[in-house]
């Protein structure tokens, strides 16, 4: 398990005005990690997130089997922050039964002709199961806000679209996940903080691999020329919707060993701290299940 102060110090607190040069992209983010350098970091990181993994597939069961409460993993990023990483090597032992991943594209007519939450509401997890959101309704705070002319395209009534417009968005966001934790949902967000530069390595990685061509879009590049902006978007959206109920954790991204290791350690403690059991069985079973047994002994 990580301390929690290491958790406290990437968790947004509710209302805080967030700059993300606060907070640190790689692994020496305490002063303890400096002295006992990397090579026992990230050992000792790969060790806490094998033990993750195993607690995992154990509060996966119990939440099944309560059938209670659910998850719903929101993950936000800029490009190559290693999201697809995190599903694949957090999410390893999982009953995929009881886990879906679900990436969103650009809207359809369909989804066009609803308010711009309606296409995530529908495929938010059902109770016991984990939902995990591969980017979500935040990109209608952040790639729009960026690219504001793709409102045009959402029919949307006649009105100013300034401040007060992404006021209200994020106003309907936090709305939206009040609602969901009043139901029962568990909403965990994690930002992977990336910095500029090792997002240009990632792409150089795939740009002279042949093995990762596919991996790599013009948009990416085009994109990346709105890192300014983007980072902005990011901090308002930070700033606005990290609630009491649904926080923002601002995960350091540079290194995957200490961003897996993070949201691993986060998943485990939030769905323990709901206290889940298994059912109680009744007197009336208990009977019947002794008598089946006996049935099967006698075999």
């Amino acid at each position: 398990m990580i301390k929690k102060k290491l958790i406290d110090k990437i968790r947004v607190a509710p209302g805080k005005k967030v700059n993300l040069k606060d907070f640190d992209t790689g692994w020496a983010s305490v002063p303890e990690f400096k002295e006992a350098g990397k090579d026992a970091v990230k050992q000792k990181a790969a060790e806490i997130l094998e033990e993750n993994r195993e607690e995992l597939a154990k509060a996966q069961e119990l939440l099944w089997a309560s059938d209670i409460h659910s998850v719903l993993v929101v993950l936000q990023a800029p490009d190559a922050a290693g999201k697809d990483g995190i599903i694949k090597h957090v999410m390893t032992g999982l009953n995929p039964q009881g886990c879906e991943v679900h990436s969103f594209k650009q809207p359809t007519a369909e989804d066009l002709d609803h308010n711009f939450l309606w296409r995530y509401m529908r495929q938010v997890p059902e109770r016991g199961r984990i939902g995990i959101f591969n980017r979500s309704y935040y990109e209608d705070v952040l790639v729009v806000k960026v690219h504001p002319e793709m409102l045009d395209a959402a029919r949307l009534p006649p009105g100013k679209r300034g401040d007060g417009f992404w006021e209200k968005r994020y106003e309907d966001i936090n709305n939206f996940e009040h609602h969901l934790v009043r139901n029962g949902t568990l909403v965990l967000k994690f930002f992977l903080h990336i910095s500029k530069d090792e997002q240009k390595k990632r792409f150089l990685e795939r740009l002279e691999n042949p093995d990762k061509h596919w991996k790599f879009s013009a948009a990416d590049l085009t994109e990346r020329g709105f890192w300014d902006e983007y980072t902005k978007a990011f901090e308002d959206a930070l700033s606005a919707t990290s609630t009491k109920w649904a926080p923002w954790y601002v995960i350091p991204a540079d290194h995957k060993w200490v961003s897996r290791t993070l949201i691993s350690d986060i998943l485990v403690n939030s769905i323990d701290s709901l206290e889940l059991e298994f059912p109680k069985v009744s007197e009336q079973k208990l009977a019947a299940l002794t008598e089946a047994k006996k049935q099967l002994e006698q075999e």
